[in-house]
């Protein structure tokens, strides 16, 4: 019972967490950000005190249940698990065995991670924490697929004329992600079909800091002894590697609570309850104490507790949501825009500075995944790998979206309304002479200042000898004399551009537009 509660919460919280990250369209978000908001590591670095609280009483009561219900990467390395052990594909119906825990590794990594932290590293806390390992496979290696699914449907809903699907551009935002993505996913497949939960038992510093908290948890998998035969076969089914059937002892910084060790005991030897003194693996309680509490061991109800457990789960991440909640129109091909080097790398709205994002940011990508204008995209620095930033070849931040503010967990990207957002300032307008067609084709365009939200762009006449002629008409047709046009530049008020893009996104120059955003460090209010 304790493993069908398990199984089906797991797969619940899999599911919805794994179509936040595939969703382009912004739906989900409004109910589902929620659960990106209860992950253990991104919810320590926004100090949200409240949740990381919750999580930690949730591991005292129940044991490490957030490994294997919660978070997204380890549901996926019980789901690899799961088919190791199918023989039709090779696997061994019981591969496992007790080995002993590799303290050094776990507290390297763990001490790895807090150095890193503390020391604004966080491009090391990226590959480390498992929420963002797991948003890395998802938003990289998965959305493609689930965005092809969507244009085949957009395809055949427009042949009949249906709307109802509306198609979206695939394209690799970032190939050192992707790469590092693809070697994650590869590691866990290994390390998850031959060994089970090794990945959380050795490497994960969130498995390391529960682990700690879950050796004094209140109900716990333990030993009936009187029962226990020393059959084994719940060491070979723990994927965890932790119970040590042979001095009846189980390692409860490594245990999940996953429930496969009581369904495989014949015998009933293994319970998950609150283990009193005289019931723990230390010391065996006799009939006659039992009945003197008015209880027999006939009347212990594993399935009942599977139930509690399973409804406080469930009531718990409620609760946690509800406090989450307060081409050109001709044949010619365009040519691709290339980014310009910018001096200051441009941060989203909402990041207060690229030290705030820094220092928060754990590289999740869901920000990028829920970009609707293809403006964020993973950074490739080492001091900021796999961290958002702007850029706007593909589109321009629009100020009405607020998308990458509502769903960060990790408080890199502080929530920011409608009207708040269309006063920050991330960067500003830097017009490049060399590269406008007014001085090098010779044409009208003014298309930056059309279309720049805040007014932080008006034309002015040109005056450069070097410029190519302007177009002009000495002589109409009743041969009177018509003026010379005069053709216009743009010029630029730092005061009011917010640094949205739409002036750099939309400029027709090729490959280098003419005139681009400059990031600001510290963001400011207009």
């Amino acid at each position: 019972m304790l493993k069908k509660i398990r199984r089906i919460l797991a797969a619940v919280m899999f599911i919805a967490i794994t179509l936040l990250f595939l969703d382009f369209t912004g739906t989900l978000h409004h109910y589902l950000s929620w659960l990106a908001h209860i992950q253990f590591l991104p919810a320590l670095l926004a100090l949200h005190v409240g949740i990381v609280i919750v999580l930690l009483l949730l591991t005292l009561i129940f044991g490490r249940i957030y490994c294997s219900v919660i978070c997204p990467l380890g549901v996926m390395q019980d789901g690899f698990a799961w088919l190791g052990r199918r023989k039709m594909l090779g696997g061994k119906k019981n591969p496992y065995r007790y080995s002993k825990a590799i303290s050094w590794l776990r507290y390297s990594m763990l001490v790895l991670l807090v150095l890193s932290v503390f020391l604004g590293v966080n491009s090391v806390v990226a590959l480390l924490a498992p929420y963002s390992s797991y948003g890395r496979i998802a938003t990289t290696l998965l959305q493609p697929v689930y965005i092809y699914g969507n244009n085949l449907l957009a395809m055949i809903a427009e042949h009949y004329d249906s709307y109802a699907f509306y198609e979206r551009e695939v394209w690799i935002r970032s190939i050192p992600t992707l790469v590092i993505a693809a070697i994650s996913l590869v590691l866990i497949i290994i390390l998850s079909w031959r060994n089970g939960r090794t990945y959380c038992n050795t490497i994960c510093p969130v498995g390391t800091v529960l682990g700690f908290f879950a050796r004094f948890s209140w109900l716990k998998v333990y030993f009936v002894e009187d029962k226990c035969i020393k059959c084994g076969k719940c060491a070979r089914n723990c994927k965890a590697a932790c119970i040590d059937f042979k001095n009846v002892n189980i390692d409860y910084s490594r245990c999940v609570t996953c429930g496969d060790c009581i369904e495989k005991c014949d015998r009933s030897a293994l319970v998950y309850a609150h283990p009193s003194k005289k019931e723990s693996p230390f010391g065996k309680k006799t009939d006659s104490e039992s009945k003197k509490n008015g209880i027999a061991k006939e009347q212990i109800n594993p399935g009942r507790r599977s139930f509690l457990l399973g409804a406080t789960i469930a009531t718990t991440t409620s609760i946690l949501a509800q406090e989450k909640k307060k081409v050109d129109g001709g044949l010619a091909v365009i040519e691709d825009k290339i980014a310009p080097e910018r001096a200051t790398t441009i941060v989203p709205p909402g990041a207060l500075s690229a030290q705030n994002l820094a220092s928060h940011c754990t590289g999740c990508q869901l920000c990028v995944s829920e970009c609707p204008n293809d403006v964020l995209r993973p950074a490739t620095g080492l001091t900021n790998l796999m961290q958002p930033y702007s850029s706007y070849e593909r589109g321009y931040c629009r100020p009405e979206c607020t998308r990458c503010s509502d769903v960060c967990p990790a408080g890199a990207i502080r929530p920011i309304t409608k009207a708040e957002k269309s006063a920050i300032q991330i960067g500003h307008a830097v017009w490049v002479k060399k590269n406008c067609i007014p001085v090098t084709d010779g044409m009208e365009c003014g298309n930056c200042a059309r279309h720049c939200p805040t007014g932080a762009i008006i034309m002015v006449e040109l005056h450069d000898e070097n410029a190519k002629p302007k177009t002009d008409v000495t002589e109409g047709t009743q041969g009177e004399e018509v003026p010379k046009k005069v053709l216009k530049i743009p010029a630029v008020n730092t005061a009011r551009c917010i640094g949205c893009g739409a002036c750099e996104n939309l400029c027709p120059a090729r490959p280098f537009s003419a005139i681009y955003v400059e990031g600001h460090e510290m963001h400011r209010i207009i």
